[in-house]
């Protein structure tokens, strides 16, 4: 069976000597049926935290609900909080001396703000105390093919990292509504940009996030780059299965849910 050694490679995590789980999985090689037994990724509670952006970002958050996430966070060790903008200041006040990073939303949930105006929101996120920001991209100019005006959206952004070098740049490209040539093009403008992770969803449109979409995006990135997978990651086997896949951070609304999940 030729393909039983690339089977196998395609088991080992991006992540090194994880920890592994014993299981039985119905494989196919080369037309033939087998039950085989694999080693599948597990990963301890403390290594999922800090991969994990605990988000919330619907509009009718309250200022209880940011103080909630925020405590949450500081107690689970999640990675980084994102919020809207206007809670950025509230939230950065509230994880003041704990590793938690504060994010913030950008030209968020179309995309389709000019791109002086995401560069200025991007500035003032930093200015509350935002040091990460994940962005939507201008849909409407790459599904027109302005491809030009889309990278210099995003590089409007990323400008802000003349304020700090440590500032994150996620880019959401929106993968449920792009072709697989589009998420390779969108992936490629995003790399070229200089951004520093591509993001698969807001959440909001369509399934949100895949494991086909996540191996895709991290294909076409390379080991050296950010992908993020979000939208609809809501339990602990969701969040494995993308990181296997090849995501490097997870976003998602349920992170209680998810690292209460975790061995």
């Amino acid at each position: 069976m030729p393909r039983t050694k690339e089977f196998k490679k395609g088991l080992k995590s991006h992540w090194g000597p994880l920890s592994g789980l014993s299981s039985w999985e119905t494989v196919k090689c080369d037309h033939v049926v087998l039950n085989v037994k694999v080693r599948l990724l597990t990963i301890m509670k403390s290594q999922l935290a800090k991969l994990i952006d605990s988000t919330l970002v619907k509009a009718t958050a309250t200022k209880d609900e940011i103080e909630r996430l925020c405590r949450e966070a500081i107690q689970h060790g999640f990675g980084c909080v994102m919020v809207n903008p206007v809670y950025v200041g509230l939230a950065a006040s509230l994880l003041k001396g704990s590793n938690v990073r504060v994010g913030s939303t950008v030209g968020f949930p179309f995309g389709v703000s000019l791109p002086d105006i995401k560069a200025l929101e991007a500035v003032k996120a930093v200015e509350e105390g935002a040091c990460e920001l994940d962005m939507v991209m201008n849909l409407s100019a790459f599904k027109s093919g302005d491809y030009k005006l889309v990278k210099r959206d995003i590089e409007a952004v990323t400008a802000v990292k003349r304020i700090s070098s440590d500032i994150i740049v996620k880019v959401i490209i929106e993968t449920p509504i792009l072709t697989n040539e589009e998420k390779i093009t969108a992936c490629k403008i995003v790399k070229e940009a200089g951004a520093d992770f591509v993001k698969t969803s807001t959440g909001l449109f369509g399934k949100g996030a895949t494991v086909e979409d996540v191996k895709l995006m991290r294909q076409v990135v390379g080991r050296d780059f950010g992908v993020k997978a979000a939208g609809g990651i809501r339990t602990y086997k969701d969040a494995v299965a993308m990181i296997e896949a090849g995501a490097n951070r997870i976003g998602t609304s349920t992170a209680l849910a998810i690292i209460k999940g975790a061995p």
